[in-house]
């Protein structure tokens, strides 16, 4: 059986990855060539969320210097990157919440025992 408040540290370690890799993303966006990765939240073989980190390699556009060299930019959409930090940020939020709610359950226990 997988503990509340295991589960609730596990999806606080999950949404801090997705968050770090939307942040890594966003600082490479006007980095020449740069492919961004995908953070996808799965579940591991016990029940608890993991994280799936793979490139996307679709082409970035290409951008034709004054010297008449052609150079990919970045495939970063960061309205895309944003609208995932705001879904990181909520769910690092529910999962603080949800920490927070198991403690002091279980500070209640404890005072009842005490």
């Amino acid at each position: 059986m997988i503990s509340g408040i295991g589960a609730s540290l596990s999806g606080l370690t999950a949404f801090g990855k997705k968050l770090s890799n939307a942040a890594n993303n966003i600082a490479n966006s006007n980095t020449a060539g740069y492919k961004k990765t995908e953070a996808t939240i799965t579940e591991d073989s016990v029940g608890l969320p993991d994280v799936n980190l793979t490139r996307v390699e679709t082409p970035g556009v290409l951008f034709q210097e004054e010297d008449g060299a052609k150079v990919e930019l970045s495939n970063v959409d960061l309205a895309e990157e944003l609208s995932e930090t705001i879904i990181a940020q909520r769910g690092y939020q529910a999962n603080i919440k949800a920490l927070k709610a198991q403690t002091d359950m279980l500070g209640s226990v404890l005072d009842i025992l005490v």
